[in-house]
């Protein structure tokens, strides 16, 4: 058994058995590391091992649309949540509460069956931008109305 692996050793075996030192280094070599280049790279470079079914990656994939599938209905809540405060009618007599719900509404509906991660994602981050943005102004508008009625009861 040893002399196969000693065999493998890239010196020549006449020179192994008369060398003592030679020997010694020829076993260090192959029971404590690889033979040869390929074997260092086979043991430590991660591979991607492809499954033959395809399973893995296919949970993989249903992992990453739940992610988003969640991340989207909480943006549609948080929606819904917001448009609770724009309570006044738009020109037409409707109340923008209703306006924004059914313009979320459709845009949901658009993107639906959208299976491109890096467009969803896109989508996902625009809109919740979309959703602060509004309530800041929100906010800011309600701080100058208050402003003004402060100001407006302090001249009378």
């Amino acid at each position: 058994m040893m002399s196969s692996k000693l065999q493998q050793c890239p010196i020549p075996l006449n020179l192994v058995t008369r060398h003592d030192a030679v020997r010694a280094f020829c076993k260090r070599l192959l029971h404590d590391g690889p033979d040869t280049v390929e074997e260092l790279f086979d043991r430590h470079i991660v591979k991607k091992v492809k499954s033959m079914d395809g399973e893995e990656d296919e949970l993989l994939n249903r992992r990453r649309l739940t992610s988003t599938r969640r991340e989207a209905l909480s943006l549609y809540r948080d929606i819904l949540r917001a448009t609770r405060f724009f309570m006044w009618p738009d020109s037409r007599g409707v109340l923008w509460r209703d306006v924004l719900r059914a313009n979320a509404r459709k845009e949901f509906e658009e993107a639906r069956f959208e299976s491109d991660p890096e467009i969803v994602t896109r989508l996902l981050i625009g809109g919740r931008e979309a959703v602060e943005s509004a309530l800041d102004k929100l906010v800011e508008k309600q701080k100058q109305q208050i402003d003004k009625e402060r100001s407006g009861g302090d001249q009378r």
